[in-house]
């Protein structure tokens, strides 16, 4: 059986809810309020869970709200590796304004973690026999930004695949590293990369400059209402996206990730992994607030997809 281990250093308690009007210096009154485990490794792990897989997390946890983590993440029946921190996990906020049908994100920066508490993790990704590790999401405060990095070297030199999804120095050190398998940038995150505005074309260029250097072997990255763009040594194949009625954005980048992975883990090609991808963002933008896709979505979404492959 195909393993994959998901980490999640910088998790989340997820908080949405929706709001008749926010106006500032008012009491804002909020009704529908919904609490989801989150942050990258942790979302990516539901994702595969709900679409059938069997997943590993390893997190970092501490404080009252880590308490509330631990609750929510025991529930999901995923197999957990849980590290103590000393400091609370971030709580951040998705209000949607019913108004407008604008959706106001507030994400907390997070714990300060320690070199001592985060070694526990270095030695879990040493161990494991995991085909696919995925590290997703921010770093906390206090953390070197070459970890993925590291992390990275230490299943590239046993031959496993290696899976990153964050941005800024801590995507540049991995990047600069090599080695990885797979990282799923937004158009903004590749822009902020390459230090420069980028266009489709450039975008291509781009992500086929990483691919050359050995940084990446597969970039997926997500163009918003244009689609998405997979680039690797033997092609750049986009796909356009799916017009659905998008309720939140919470996730969606996460839902591609995760959907990515199952479907590889399922022994399914590149192309088709991007394409289920393509299906769990849009699926992911189906739902309210924190929730994520459902496993119904994204296979009649990738079914549509494929059945409107002929008429392109």
């Amino acid at each position: 059986m195909t393993k994959v281990l998901c980490i999640a250093l910088n998790p989340t308690i997820d908080v949405s809810c929706d709001a008749e009007r926010v106006q500032s210096m008012h009491k804002t009154r909020t009704t529908n309020q919904r609490q989801d485990p989150g942050g990258g490794g942790v979302n990516v792990a539901r994702v595969i869970s709900e679409l059938g897989g069997k997943p590993d997390l390893a997190y970092l946890s501490g404080g009252a709200t880590g308490v509330l983590l631990d609750a929510f993440l025991n529930e999901t029946g995923i197999k957990l590796h849980r590290y103590s921190i000393e400091y609370p996990v971030r709580m951040a906020f998705a209000v949607h304004e019913e108004t407008s049908g604008i959706e106001y994100r507030f994400v907390p920066e997070g714990p300060e973690v320690t070199a001592g508490e985060l070694q526990p993790v270095f030695d879990l990704v040493a161990q494991t026999d995991a085909d696919y590790v995925v590290a997703s999401g921010s770093l906390p405060r206090g953390v070197a930004d070459d970890t993925y990095a590291r992390m990275g070297a230490i299943i590239a030199e046993r031959g496993a695949r290696f899976v990153v999804d964050t941005s800024g120095p801590a995507l540049k050190a991995a990047l600069d590293k090599g080695g990885v398998y797979l990282f799923k940038p937004s158009l903004g995150e590749l822009e902020k990369l390459a230090g420069r505005s980028l266009d489709e074309e450039g975008v291509r260029r781009f992500a086929q400059e990483l691919v050359a250097k050995g940084a990446a072997e597969n970039i997926a990255v997500t163009l918003g209402t244009k689609g998405a763009l997979l680039v690797n040594s033997n092609q750049a194949m986009r796909v356009p996206a799916l017009h659905v009625s998008a309720k939140s954005a919470v996730g969606a980048g996460d839902s591609f990730v995760g959907a990515m992975v199952w479907s590889l883990i399922e022994r399914n090609s590149i192309e088709e992994a991007f394409r289920l991808g393509v299906s769990a963002g849009a699926a992911t933008a189906l739902t309210s607030g924190t929730e994520l896709c459902r496993r119904a979505d994204v296979l009649s979404l990738y079914e549509t997809e494929k059945a409107g492959r002929g008429a392109r």
